[in-house]
């Protein structure tokens, strides 16, 4: 089943333009299935992929005849995990330059497509990321008749807002991979999940790392499901997964490249004042975080609610391709977000429980020193606004900012 992405969209207003498009992001993200959709509603197209090694040999040793069996014949050429292709770029850049044939290709940047293929093709390629479904993509599939409105009022009424929270809920919980939304049940849900993270992730970055056992980087990415949103700890985290400094920082690095982790890191303009160079953690996914510590309990019974909201909110950002930033004082001030877009700095708020429209104090001092002409503060049901702040409800973040 094909459940429409935005991305759809905009790939397809190039699709007439000369430049490669390159679809990159993690994996089971639905990059293969969306090609085959672009694919299946075309003419005159061929598609391959180099999980085929015998297809992907012929690439890689025999470009000229790789290209009189899949370029020449066709307008449209698909390459579907390009990555396998580790030194393509080169072959890519002659396939391109001797040939009119518009190519599509997808592959994981994690596994080097970033590095091997992009670096020799610069002015003839568009990267795109696609990533696990944001939270308006999965409500446009579960809600297609009241999705549309849900964004464009500036306001929500409370039938609305309680109509929409269960789905948001589920979100938190179960997370955006759409062979997780498109599973029936929370039982199916979680095998998916468990499937992914084992099968896809975890053996991903144990290969990367030519690690021989991955319970290190099992205990690693334990503690980090456990402290999403706080400031890390390397000397703790250390400890606990037995990998030493420089090591830890290698392994956070891979855990960033194959979207299982993402770093919030320090807003500031005045060093004396704003702490701090040591970022937060979140997982790209809120799904592969409760597989990780193995609890996909309904959120109102839960006791990282609120964890789990802020995690929200920075995937969300992360999906909209905003750099992942927070605020934090000596004097222990603190604002969850801080999102600049168009020269603006907005200041982002997560509150799991807020009865009525009140500022704290960290948001009002970040205000005061910085005069931003926009604040929001995010909770479960309040949708006013109040002079120059925002409060809204979580799941429309993505359209606030």
């Amino acid at each position: 089943m094909y459940v429409t992405r935005f991305l759809e969209k905009e790939l397809r207003e190039y699709m007439e333009k000369p430049e490669i498009l390159a679809i990159l992001g993690p994996r089971q993200a639905g990059k293969t299935t969306l090609m085959e959709h672009l694919f299946s509603s075309l003419q005159n197209a061929q598609f391959i992929s180099f999980e085929d090694r015998q297809t992907l040999e012929l690439f890689s040793e025999d470009v000229k005849s790789f290209a009189e069996l899949y370029v020449k014949p066709y307008q449209y050429l698909f390459i579907d995990e390009f990555q396998y292709a580790s030194e393509g770029g080169k072959n890519l850049k002659y396939i391109y330059d001797h040939h009119k044939t518009k190519l599509i290709i997808s592959g994981s940047s994690a596994t080097g497509l970033s590095i091997h293929g992009i670096r020799y093709l610069t002015g003839r390629i568009l990267a795109f990321q696609l990533d696990p479904f944001s939270f308006e993509e999965y409500l446009a599939f579960k809600e297609p008749a009241i999705y549309p409105g849900i964004y464009a009022q500036s306001a929500l009424s409370p039938p609305i807002i309680d109509r929409i929270m269960p789905h948001f809920n589920e979100f938190c919980v179960f997370g955006g991979y759409p062979r997780v939304v498109l599973a029936k049940t929370p039982e199916e849900k979680q095998t998916v999940l468990k499937n992914i993270y084992n099968t896809y992730f975890l053996k991903e970055v144990r290969e990367i790392l030519n690690l021989p056992k991955d319970h290190q980087l099992s205990k690693l990415i334990s503690a980090l499901a456990l402290q999403i949103g706080n400031i890390v700890n390397y000397n703790e985290l250390c400890s606990i997964s037995g990998f030493g400094y420089k090591e830890l920082l290698n392994y956070l690095n891979i855990l960033e490249k194959t979207f299982i982790i993402a770093k919030s890191t320090p807003f500031h303009t005045n060093k004396r004042t704003e702490l701090v160079k040591t970022p937060k953690m979140f997982f790209y996914d809120s799904g592969l975080r409760n597989t990780v510590i193995r609890d996909f309990q309904p959120i109102e019974r839960r006791t990282d609610k609120g964890m789990l909201y802020e995690n929200f909110v920075a995937s969300e950002l992360i999906k909209k391709q905003y750099p992942l930033k927070y605020w934090r004082t000596k004097a222990k001030a603190e604002v969850d977000f801080i999102v600049e877009n168009n020269g603006k700095t907005i200041p982002v708020e997560v509150k799991s429980h807020l009865a009525e429209p009140k500022t704290g104090k960290s948001m009002a001092s970040f205000n005061e020193k910085y005069s931003s002409e926009k604040a929001i503060i995010l909770s479960e049901k309040l949708s006013v606004q109040k002079d120059h702040i925002k409060f809204c409800p979580i799941f429309r973040i993505g359209k606030e900012i």
